[in-house]
């Protein structure tokens, strides 16, 4: 009999399962849903950006926390959780980091939300 290893590309269904209750953990706060909500149309929430352009490259952290009305660090720390359970993706760009949302993430979530009721 041949074992067959579970592939390094799909996450087995416990395992996808585990990645959906943590985005929803994720989301559960307000400041990182209103993230999101912003980052769906970046141009009618923020100005125009010196470095990066807010759709192709995304928002820049600093004017994330500036609209959130919060310190830096702690805007650093609900950017760094959106992008570890993998809706948000992070550019370097310089020294500063824009944030954009990871739309192909944010359907497979919602699928597997769907699918699993």
């Amino acid at each position: 009999m041949v074992s067959r290893r579970p592939s390094m590309r799909e996450p087995s269904a416990p395992a996808r399962r585990s990645l959906s209750t943590q985005v929803l953990k994720a989301l559960a706060n307000e400041s990182r849903l209103q993230i999101m909500r912003w980052l769906q149309d970046p141009r009618a929430h923020f100005p125009p950006q010196v470095e990066g352009d807010l759709v192709e490259d995304g928002v820049c952290g600093l004017f994330i926390a500036q609209k959130l009305g919060i310190g830096q660090p702690t805007a650093s720390e609900h950017l760094r959780i959106l992008v570890q359970v993998g809706v948000l993706r992070a550019k370097r760009i310089k020294q500063w980091t824009f944030y954009k949302r990871d739309e192909k993430r944010i359907v497979d979530v919602k699928k597997e939300l769907r699918d699993g009721w």
